[in-house]
């Protein structure tokens, strides 16, 4: 079974698209049809699947997370125990945790089975950079 190891480099919290790198894994693997199974190897950083066309989405998602679970430092946060690596770190794990490390795909005709506007991203939580790993897995 096919998989590999796509390796991004965050330069801080955002959306980071991999949905070419993706679909050009799907299409070298020669595999009509399957589960691509995708899987981000971190506790601080997850996968979303969400729009791709209109660069507002992710500004919007990144703000509603950021208001959703503000960095440590901020009085809402007070109750925060782990902050071993700065304000931002367990805040990207509590988002990590509301969001999803895999992903499942389906591919049909040797192809990802996104819709028209959808793309695959590693959401970064954290604010430095960052190289994150994820996995592909194509099963038959």
């Amino acid at each position: 079974m096919p998989q590999t190891v796509v390796t991004i480099a965050t330069k801080g919290q955002g959306l980071y698209e991999f949905t070419t790198e993706a679909a050009d894994f799907v299409r070298r693997a020669g595999v009509p049809e399957g589960l691509l199974t995708v899987f981000v190897r971190h506790t601080s950083a997850s996968l979303i699947i969400q729009e791709n066309a209109d660069p507002d989405v992710k500004r919007d998602l990144h703000a509603f997370f950021h208001r959703l679970v503000p960095p440590s430092s901020d009085p809402s946060m007070q109750w925060v125990v782990h902050r071993m690596e700065g304000a931002d770190d367990m805040p990207a794990h509590i988002k990590a945790a509301l969001t999803q490390v895999s992903i499942g795909i389906p591919v049909m005709d040797g192809r990802l089975t996104l819709g028209t506007w959808q793309g695959l991203y590693l959401f970064e939580h954290r604010d430095r950079p960052h190289r994150r790993e994820i996995v592909l897995h194509l099963g038959g």
